[in-house]
């Protein structure tokens, strides 16, 4: 419990990142309980209203009260980001795992198709599924994590290849071990160590490329909250500033708090700053 406490006090940037995420990820949650007014409820009387004791955040082009639907929005933008880095993390560390760990013909042919999706840029690559299978939720969450799964390919498998020639990976070919066995039980626990920190840095940019192509128009459709089509309608009324601003800080702040606690778990993971928290 001591060595918990001290790695908050060794690491202020690790707690800051713990706190803001935890309080998006409380605030997606409980959004149903949480938004004072309904999020979808439009009245053209009060459109545009600056931030007031009446609304908060004030009002947009509908009459909607911002507050309501940024906190709505929290919980599309927040799981998207969580679900698109689980799945890729996922689907690539067993890629790259089997890759590494099979080497010469299989490594090569399965890390050329991986290679072949990075050579895209991502974001193009995304945008060109998301229109090709339309605008929803779930085509753009699988957009994103197939632009994002060879990454993690690529760090497990060079992971890997260095794990796999350890003498204790010998002893267990040597006392008959399956490769099956040794891969799962054995090669990964160690690895995954390295996929992790990528995930931590990997949540902040996910939930700002959800965004951009929620701007776009390729993410959720409206009149569903979501900080990235929030923003896109804000730009048809840029003099009213409140419509942009406060969705723009649920993503900024949640991005700067997922990348704090990245930073945060390689320094716990890492053996050379590790000290620094003992």
């Amino acid at each position: 419990m001591m060595k918990f406490l001290n790695l908050f006090r060794t690491n202020l940037f690790l707690a800051v990142g713990i706190i803001i995420c935890s309080a998006w990820i409380i605030t997606a949650v409980f959004a149903n309980q949480l938004t004072p007014q309904d999020p979808l409820a439009q009245d053209i009387s009060i459109r545009l209203q600056v931030p007031g004791e009446a609304h908060w955040f004030g009002t947009d082009s509908l009459g909607r009260d911002v507050f309501s639907r940024v906190i709505a929005g929290a919980k599309i933008s927040i799981f998207a980001g969580l679900i698109t880095v689980v799945s890729a993390a996922v689907i690539g560390s067993i890629y790259g795992g089997v890759a590494g760990y099979a080497g010469g013909l299989i490594d090569d042919v399965m890390m050329r198709f991986a290679e072949m999706v990075l050579a895209f840029p991502a974001l193009i690559l995304a945008m060109t599924i998301g229109a090709v299978l339309g605008s929803s939720l779930y085509h753009t969450l699988f957009a994103l994590v197939i632009v994002a799964w060879p990454t993690y390919a690529r760090i497990m498998r060079s992971v890997v290849i260095s794990i796999k020639e350890n003498d204790y990976i010998e002893s267990s070919r040597a006392i008959g071990s399956s490769n099956m066995r040794i891969l799962i039980f054995q090669i990964l626990p160690n690895a995954i160590g390295s996929v992790l920190i990528l995930a931590t840095l990997d949540i902040g940019n996910q939930i700002l490329f959800f965004s951009t192509l929620s701007f776009l128009g390729l993410g959720t459709p409206p009149p569903n909250p979501e900080w990235g089509s929030m923003i896109s309608a804000g730009m048809k009324n840029f003099n009213s500033w409140w419509i942009c601003t406060f969705p723009g800080l649920g993503i900024l702040t949640m991005a700067v708090g997922a990348n704090f606690i990245g930073d945060g778990v390689r320094d716990i993971l890492d053996p050379k700053l590790r000290k620094n928290f003992n």
